[in-house]
């Protein structure tokens, strides 16, 4: 009797496990793998019903405008979670609260504009270990709200490995962005606009690879080079930026050669001005010598700029006093040809009346004729 009662048990056991674990009907599962994918499946909002069991779920090329604290409740096991490319523009605060074992999250190709400041923070100690963003956000002044995120995730990114940013349009880093990712090791800022660092741009960072290609930096500054130089473990990329090869860019040329970090070094290139295009900047080494002149040849420079002065204001001595002596000779010469010239408009004027009044024309041939 026993051994029954324990047999139907089993079964109503099975019986109620098998809906529990049921597949979203757009998705496709795999228990043995703990993966669900949800794939170009015109979702609107994230399946309630996803399986307790997976750990790793795919939400791709969907269209989820927004995403909010209850739509991972009770999927405590997913460590790897995709959303790439669904046109999310909304995080919600405590988005992704409820995964305390997510470790990998990737949130890139979508349309951010609105990131809640407590987007990013993890409840039960969960701590994110990778971060993609690449081109994530709507817009520039997204980038803003983004750096509050980061802020205010706390624990959660502490651990934080990898974060790229790549492709977003970034023309600046809001200052003190990343001093809440004190284990960042990999930070991908390619494909973007940015045209300078700031001092305290990685504050709080000790990098192992900082990529920078594919941006607008035409040189880095002195403090620019200073915050790249504290990143003394970084293997940092700077190729595909337009640098401007002229005497500005001569201190980045020299740190350059001498330092072995920038792990492209042999592959940047000038972009301008064009005699100088394609030219290593390895070897502008001796080119960026014309940028300094000679102290003797500044001192000969300045020395004739003062002799022409001298030479042109004597000239002009000179001209002024034979003016002075010739003042009544260029005074008669002004009158007599004031009186040329009113003589003249006179005659023209005399002219003007006669040919616009037939009158004075016919008295004038009449006194001709006798």
């Amino acid at each position: 009797m026993s051994s029954f009662i324990l047999r139907v048990g089993v079964c109503a056991l099975l019986l109620c496990a098998s809906p529990c674990d049921a597949c979203p009907p757009p998705c496709e599962c795999s228990e043995a793998a703990r993966t669900v994918k949800c794939v170009l499946k015109e979702l609107r909002d994230i399946p309630s019903d996803i399986p307790g069991y997976t750990r790793t779920l795919f939400i791709t090329g969907n269209h989820i405008p927004r995403i909010g604290p209850d739509a991972f409740r009770g999927l405590e096991n997913i460590s790897t979670l995709s959303l790439s490319n669904n046109r999310i523009g909304v995080l919600e605060s405590r988005t992704f609260s409820g995964l305390r074992s997510l470790r990998s999250l990737d949130l890139s190709n979508n349309q951010l504009s609105v990131i809640h400041p407590e987007a990013f923070r993890l409840d039960s100690g969960g701590t994110l270990q990778e971060l993609n963003l690449s081109q994530a956000l709507y817009n520039r002044s997204a980038v803003t709200q983004l750096a509050g995120s980061l802020q205010g995730a706390g624990a959660a990114l502490a651990g934080l490995l990898r974060l790229d940013l790549s492709t977003n349009q970034l023309v600046y880093l809001p200052p003190n962005m990343f001093p809440t990712l004190p284990g960042l090791r990999r930070l991908n800022l390619g494909n973007n606009s940015l045209v300078a660092i700031k001092n305290g741009t990685f504050s709080g960072l000790d990098l192992e690879e900082l990529d920078l290609t594919q941006n607008a930096f035409k040189t880095f500054k002195d403090d620019a080079l200073q915050e790249l130089e504290r990143q003394a473990r970084a293997h940092i990329l700077l190729g595909e930026n337009p640098f401007l090869c002229n005497c500005g860019i001569e201190d980045f040329a020299t740190w350059l050669n001498s330092t072995t970090r920038v792990a492209d070094a042999d592959r940047l290139v000038c972009d301008a001005p064009h005699d100088a295009r394609n030219v290593s900047l390895l070897a502008l080494g001796e080119l960026v010598l014309s940028c300094h002149a000679s102290p003797s040849a500044d001192l000969a420079l300045q020395t004739s700029y003062v002799f022409l002065g001298v030479v042109l204001g004597f000239v002009g001595v000179i001209f002024l006093f034979v003016l002075y002596l010739n003042r009544k000779g260029i005074k008669k010469w002004i009158y007599e040809t004031r009186d040329a010239c009113r003589e003249l408009m006179e005659g023209y004027h005399y002219r003007y009346e006669i040919e616009s009044d037939p009158r004075l024309a016919q008295v004038s041939t009449t006194s001709s004729d006798l």
